[in-house]
């Protein structure tokens, strides 16, 4: 029996606005921030939140996960941390039926389904990098026998930006496993004026888990499946090569960039747009999409020159030049498919209600 793609997409809108509904019981504002959190795990993805300490981003992560009836692991770093305290080990036990002595395996933390990796920058190298097999692989090797880790996994990572005492900046490979880096800014006014309110009451409301695992590989299976044009894959391919400074990129890129993002990005920032047009009701993937995810995709992945940073120049700035660029050479093709976009979505929902069909 074929699935009612409109009912689907519907079905995801109601379980992200849930969610939604839920973490504004205990996390005051920050909508785009958890907008862009919910895309990356429909996307499979990790988030790297960076922001000033007292932001509520361990708050919002363990709020975002008490949503959902997943397990959830959390670890704290630290400088003696060590990579089996993450991965699990191998300890000799003596087996009560032979007596004999034999080695059984403790997973670590890192067995679950949601981790808050929290200041995931205040521990060495070598625990850092016990992270890069699990969030690429999904798996975990010790003592020469992998272990496939759980279905759906997501790491949630947290970084202090302004203290580096004691701090160990994560090399550029692990930097790259994660689909996002979020950048956590200071509550408004009367945001903060609220914060202040709830938390110095005497009430205080929990969050409901709202969404089992199910729903979250239903809404992960329906992203992957959701058709994109040619010409929008495109355009986040050029996006992504562009911040190349030798990939024909602008004088301005290869003036202030020392090197560009790589070919995950393009896959990302696809990935993104698809469940950002999802969230939103659409069947098709628009340039719109694309562009609202280009900076959690692309801001570190990009590294300036000193030229940059003496100039005051930020990678988000890049990433708004190569925006305007790619707007300004291509402003006819995006013009022309603007006008052909409901003709465009309308084909790609036959083709994709025709492709589920054939499926099922």
């Amino acid at each position: 029996m074929a699935t009612d793609i409109k009912k689907a997409v519907s079905d995801v809108q109601q379980l992200c606005r849930s969610i939604r509904e839920q973490v504004a019981v205990e996390v005051v504002g920050q909508s785009e921030v958890i907008e862009q959190m919910m895309i990356a795990m429909l996307c499979e993805g990790h988030c790297l939140l960076v922001g000033v300490p007292g932001l509520a981003k361990t708050l919002m992560v363990q709020t975002l996960a008490n949503t959902m009836n997943l397990s959830f692991g959390r670890i704290q770093f630290t400088p003696d941390l060590m990579p089996t305290d993450i991965t699990g080990t191998e300890i000799i036990q003596e087996s009560g039926e032979t007596g004999q002595r034999e080695l059984e395996f403790k997973r670590g933390p890192l067995f679950t389904n949601v981790l808050l990796a929290d200041e995931i920058n205040r521990t060495p190298p070598k625990t850092q990098a016990a992270l890069l097999e699990g969030m690429q692989e999904r798996q975990v090797t010790v003592g020469g026998q992998t272990r496939d880790l759980s279905s759906p996994f997501f790491v949630l990572a947290t970084q202090n930006p302004i203290e580096q005492e004691g701090t160990y900046p994560l090399p550029e490979a692990q930097l790259d496993r994660f689909m996002f880096q979020l950048i956590i800014d200071y509550p408004t006014e009367e945001e903060e004026l609220e914060i202040v309110q709830r938390t110095t009451g005497m009430l205080r409301e929990t969050v409901k888990q709202v969404v089992g695992a199910a729903d979250i590989e239903r809404a992960i299976a329906l992203v992957r499946e959701m058709p994109v044009a040619s010409h929008v894959a495109q355009f986040a391919i050029r996006l992504a090569r562009f911040s190349r400074p030798t990939d024909g990129a602008s004088e301005f890129v290869r003036e202030h960039v020392a090197w560009g993002a790589g070919p995950r990005s393009s896959q990302f920032l696809v990935l993104g747009a698809k469940a950002h047009a999802l969230l939103r009701g659409r069947l098709s993937v628009d340039y719109e999409d694309v562009v609202a995810v280009a900076h959690s995709v692309l801001r570190h992945r990009i590294r300036l020159n000193y030229s940059a940073t003496a100039s005051q120049i930020t990678t988000d700035g890049v990433i708004d030049h190569i925006i305007q660029e790619l707007n300004s050479s291509g402003s006819a093709e995006i013009d022309n498919y603007s006008t052909l976009t409901r003709e465009q979505r309308d084909q790609s929902s036959k083709v994709f209600r025709s492709e589920d069909a054939s499926s099922s």
